[in-house]
Formats: structure tokens, sequence, C-alpha cells
């Protein structure tokens, strides 16, 4: 977790009571994530997320924010922003944008198995389905023109293998992104960031429920099926060594497309938006690690996890 900024219990129970919320009865910093200030705010009428926004501006983050609301309206279960009186869900703290969202009940399950991976390639195929009707369009902020500028910026701090490495595969991603083929594929809103950790599951006779899904602070308009290679890179892999386990791989994929049928198209590129999911979250781990922000619980992923997994996709690419 990294708290940039310091909100005060004062601060928050204001927020709280304009929101219509109750009384706050408990602020707690969260520990996990890495791009913005969370707390937990538990008051007299329910629990929710306050969110400091720490590189979204007040200009990027209604696309957010409205496509949490519009999916939840779907009845997609997001956490849904808070509106003050007026109707607005994007506030004020300190000076920086702010929200305050529901707080998903359930648990992460940070060692799934294939029946939570086809539960989350079902939910991923209906909130695909239901972004097609939301209006706002904003691009992925971190898509391939921010692989672009930032390469350059890391490779200072890289071997002479990591940086082969990695100038080989953006000059790859880059040649694909002017290809037809990439150009043809449905695009969308996604959610881009749809780790195992921003999944909630909650125990059920029948097993385990997916309850919800959250953080879409880094969603934006792109290719549907980079959200799957993003997915099948965290929720499908051996951790140590970034081998795809092929079970829960096809586990997602199917359960995916008995709602939305993938392409002949996404099929055949999959494999290569798979190396460029893993370009993506290596580069934005060695940029957290190199070029980091001050932060009161600031702990960087490791990026050697993610060399790892692109390594992985080059050498052996998995076809659904």
């Amino acid at each position: 977790m990294a708290v940039y900024t310091e909100v005060s219990y004062d601060e928050a129970a204001s927020l709280v009571a304009r929101l219509g919320l109750g009384t706050l009865n408990a602020l707690t910093g969260i520990r996990s994530g890495i791009e913005n200030t969370n707390y937990f705010a538990d008051t007299s009428r329910g629990s929710f997320v306050l969110t400091v926004f720490e590189r979204l501006t007040f200009e990027e983050l209604p696309f957010y924010l409205e496509l949490m609301r519009h999916l939840a309206r779907c009845r997609i279960p997001v956490p849904g922003p808070k509106a003050d009186a007026s109707g607005a869900i994007l506030h004020t703290l300190q000076g920086k944008p702010a929200a305050v969202v529901d707080r998903l009940r359930g648990s992460h399950r940070l060692a799934p198995e294939a029946t939570h991976c086809a539960s989350l390639g079902a939910m991923l195929a209906r909130m695909h389905a239901a972004g097609a009707e939301f209006a706002l369009h904003q691009s992925n902020l971190r898509g391939l023109p921010w692989w672009t500028a930032t390469v350059p910026v890391v490779l200072p701090f890289l071997t002479d293998t990591q940086r082969t490495l990695i100038e080989t595969e953006l000059a790859f991603q880059q040649q694909l992104a002017a290809s037809p083929a990439h150009a043809a594929l449905p695009r969308g809103a996604i959610h881009a960031d749809l780790f195992r950790d921003n999944a909630m599951f909650a125990a059920a006779p029948s097993g385990d429920q997916l309850t919800g899904l959250f953080d879409f602070y880094f969603a934006g308009i792109d290719a549907l099926l980079f959200d799957i290679a993003v997915c099948l890179n965290d929720w499908c892999i051996d951790l140590e060594s970034g081998r795809l386990d092929e079970t829960r791989a096809t586990a997602l994929v199917a359960a995916y497309s008995t709602v939305r049928p993938l392409t002949p198209n996404e099929r055949r590129l999959l494999p290569a938006l798979m190396r460029g999911a893993a370009l993506r979250f290596w580069l934005s781990r060695l940029w957290d690690l190199y070029l980091p922000r001050d932060a009161s619980l600031l702990t960087a992923h490791d990026p050697t996890h993610f060399e790892r997994v692109l390594r992985e996709r080059v050498a052996a690419p998995w076809h659904p």
C-alpha cells in the first residue's frame, strides 16, 4: 500500500457526512495497491473505500468513476461511487481528487483454482458486454504510447540481457499494433489491471462465488483481448516460474467464450497480447522500483516476476 496523502479522521468524517453515509467510526490505511492513497472507512451506514488519486487528474477521473457507475447499473458487481447531494461522484481532499465507493464483501483467492478462473472469465465477458454501451472514451493510459515513452527511462537500470529483451519486445509490440489484424480486434472499455487481488469471492454451499471486481483506475478503451491476456498472465500461472497453467487458462477462456465467443483473429493474436501484457507490467514495476514516489507505506512489487512471465510467453506461446 502507498499512503501518499495523509487524510485526517476529521477530513474523512466530513466527506462521509456530506455524502450521506452516516457517522465515521473507523479509518484505516489499506496496505495493498501502489498508485493511490486508499482507506477503509467504516461508518454507521456501512463499509466504504476512500481513495485519494495521486496521478490521475480531475479531467481524467470522470471516465473511471462513470464507468464504475455504469457497470453497477448494469448489475456487474463493482464498487458503486457515492454521490453528494448534487449528484457529483468526484470529490476533493487536500486539493486532490477523491472518491468514496462501496466496499465489496468477501476476500481474495490468491491461489485460484480452475473454478475461480472460470467465474472470472464469465464475469469479464459480462463486463465487456456491458461496457459496449458506455458512452465515454479514454484511451488505455498505460498502453503502447506509455510503453514507448517509458522504456528509454528505465533502460539505464537494466542489464544488457534485460535491455535486449525489453527493446526487442517493444519493437514487436509496435509492429503488431500497426498491423491490420490488430486494428480489427474488438475494442471497448477494459479493466486492464484485473489481477487476482482485484476480485473478491465469498464461500457458498455450491462453492466460492465471485462477489465483485474493483480497482478500475487503469481502465480504458482498448482491445478486449488485452483484458483476457492480463488475466491469463496472473490468474493462470505458476507464480514462481511464470509458466502458464493450461487447466486454469482453458477454464478462463472457455467460460469467457460462453458469454462472448472469441473471433478467430482474437484466438490467433492472444499469444502476442499475452506478451504485451507481460511487458506492460514488467515496465510499470521497473518504473515504480527505480523511480518511486515518497509514500509512508510504499512497497514496490518485484519487477523480475513479469520479466520471467514475458520470457515464458515468448518461449511458449499458448493458443486456446
